[in-house]
């Protein structure tokens, strides 16, 4: 690689990248991210390999190994460009006919197509599988057409065009002025103006100049993994936007603090900074300007709380990952005592689009609160599990149903929460919300980084706040008495509920101990924590009170509160429920209705899940 000294060898260098590739050439693009991996797509890339070069296509077909599509549901995922053919769930015995049929024949191979659940249709093309119809990709869509580890390929879309703009066209204030304009907010869960924030830290007094630049990538929200997927499939988005930020608040060190558990994420990250270095990109004299900046990659040893700014912070200075009161702002005494700007991964990848296509594209999208699109990882009880962009102020409706593909088996929405485990759970007489910022905090829920669960008929919402707070309780670093001991002993009370063993006034006790912990506790995860008990008892309270009054677990979940039964009426004898019970609870000869012996019965509920005719009950 050459090192670029100017603006003009940069745009030279995407000019010779863009000539030596045929935009209607055959590229084979399969999802190399860390779900499709579980998948076993590296054994399908292998033999596509194998198959490309046993015909004798190496020079008339490319084969691309890609970041994360985003509809990790149905992975491995391939799509064959430029016609966008979308073929998923291929397996490896698929892989001779998909060169055979569809490269060099092409044709369509129907099995590989997606088949809506609803309708039935099938879609040949990415564009229309309303997975990804519904939705605005504008940060998560390069993903699907990048080598994550080739620089080439994301300079050839425009890459560092924005870094090149900034350094060149724009002051730092300017840049800072830009940011504030588009109203882009920290998508790491607070959504404070990431303008506002970079001002602050700019105009920090700081005794000898140094000013710290961090990328929060510790994501440890459960069912969260929009920050890895990012990383894994386009960490130069992250990079430039850090360089970016950092040019804008006169810093000229950086950090990316990512989470132990993301190997791939950090192996891809790692060489694309040696790749920028080696352009030019990072480094000092950066473009050739007097501007001087690296990137320093420290992994965290999985601590939910450092996720928190303060407690990252003490982390990266090598100290227990504990947060501080917030009275000390980290823009103007952060990492080593030193003003210090924090956002997350998907933060820092808005910043080049807003810097190169300007604040005013940026905030037509979105609300008026809450400016651009927003990453979600929508999972649970859901036909389409994946990653998913979408402007604010889309519906929940929207999403759980038009890109989502709405709840499993034909059962009813019950609820989706947001945010993460500190957030709170949205019933279904809500689902015409709007999704952004404003409006989740209004009905006791947040944004978060972006976690979305969505709950069907079947799940006990007592349950799901007890498992949250015992999340939350393994995962409190016990700082402050509040977190200590307070979210213990509302785990206490739940699981006594849960288990048959509440008592009167609990829930009364539950919300008193919730608004008390909210207002003490140190830091904004602790300050948070009470919202999944807080809202299942606004939106849910006729289960607390089946549970304490009524000793009944109305969705059957609570194995204290419940049994399992055959109703002989429509049980038809099929074996399913005897085949599947892990305990040899049921005996039952064919066609004739089965039984179950309570003494033998665990209540895992295998048996209700696999019976296909409704016929297992709960009593």
């Amino acid at each position: 690689m050459k090192k670029l000294t100017s603006v003009s060898e940069l745009e030279k260098l995407r000019h010779d990248i863009a000539s030596q590739r045929d935009p209607n050439k055959t590229i084979i693009s399969i999802c190399g991210g860390t779900g499709c991996r579980a998948y076993k797509c590296m054994d399908v890339v292998d033999a596509l390999k194998s198959e490309i070069e046993r015909h004798g296509l190496n020079n008339q077909v490319e084969f691309k190994l890609t970041g994360c599509h985003g509809f990790c549901e149905k992975g491995p995922l391939i799509v064959i460009r430029p016609k966008k053919i979308f073929y998923q769930r291929v397996a490896l015995e698929d892989v001779p006919s998909i060169i055979e049929e569809s490269v060099i024949k092409g044709n369509i191979i129907e099995k590989l197509l997606y088949v809506d659940p609803v309708t039935g249709k099938r879609a040949q093309f990415e564009e229309d599988v309303p997975f990804y119809s519904g939705q605005q990709r504008i940060i998560f869509g390069n993903n699907g057409i990048l080598d994550p580890t080739s620089i080439d390929d994301y300079i050839a879309i425009g890459g560092y065009s924005a870094l090149a703009k900034a350094l060149f066209k724009m002051e730092p204030s300017g840049v800072i002025e830009e940011i504030k304009k588009s109203g882009l907010r920290g998508r790491g869960g607070g959504g404070f103006p990431t303008g506002k924030k970079w001002e602050s830290c700019q105009k920090a007094k700081t005794p000898d100049g140094i000013r710290y630049i961090i990328c929060n990538a510790d994501e440890g929200d459960p069912g969260a993994y929009m920050d890895r997927s990012l990383m894994e499939g386009n960490p130069h988005s992250v990079i430039e936007g850090m360089i970016i930020g950092a040019y804008a608040i006169g810093s000229n060190y950086g950090y990316v603090y990512v989470r132990h558990e993301y190997p791939l994420a950090v192996e891809n990250l790692g060489i694309a900074l040696n790749q920028a270095r080696e352009y030019g990109l990072l480094g000092t004299k950066i473009l050739g300007s007097d501007f001087d900046f690296d990137i320093v990659v420290s992994k965290g040893g999985g601590a939910f709380v450092c996720g928190e700014s303060t407690a990252l912070i003490a982390s990266l200075e090598g100290k227990a990952g504990e947060p501080r009161p917030k009275y000390i702002h980290t823009v103007d005494s952060g990492l080593y005592d030193r003003p210090t700007t924090i956002n997350n991964v998907e933060t820092w990848a808005n910043v080049p689009l807003i810097i190169d296509r300007g604040a005013d594209w940026y905030s037509r999208i979105g609300t008026e609160g809450s400016k651009g699109t927003k990453i979600f990882s929508l999972v649970g009880k859901i036909n389409n599990t994946g990653l998913v962009e979408v402007p604010m102020g889309i519906t929940l409706r929207e999403i759980i149903y038009d890109i989502g593909g709405g709840i499993p088996g034909g059962k009813k929405f019950k609820a989706v929460q947001t945010g993460g485990p500190s957030g709170g759970c949205i019933p279904d007489n809500l689902i015409d919300l709007p999704v952004d910022f404003d409006k989740l905090a209004e009905v006791g829920s947040m944004m978060g980084s972006g976690g979305m669960i969505v709950m069907d008929e079947n799940t006990c919402m007592v349950d799901v706040a007890r498992y949250f707070i015992e999340f939350l309780t393994e995962e409190s670093c016990g700082k402050c008495v509040p977190c200590r001991e307070g979210l213990n002993k509302m785990l206490e009370i739940l699981t006594d509920i849960t288990k048959g063993e509440g008592k009167k006034g609990d829930i009364e006790l539950l919300q008193e101990m919730s608004e008390v912990i909210k207002d003490t506790a140190l830091c904004a995860l602790g300050k948070s924590a009470p919202n999944p008990v807080l809202s299942t008892i606004k939106y849910f309270r006729e289960e607390y009170e089946a549970h304490i009054e009524e000793k009944r677990c109305p969705a059957g979940v609570c194995k204290s509160l419940i049994k399992f039964n055959i109703d002989e009426q429509k049980c038809i004898g099929c074996g399913r429920c005897l085949k599947f019970c892990p305990q040899g609870a049921i005996t039952g000869e064919k066609k004739k209705a089965h039984k179950i012996d309570q003494e033998k019965c665990i209540k895992c509920g295998i048996c209700r899940e696999n019976c296909r005719f409704d016929a297992i009950i709960v009593l």
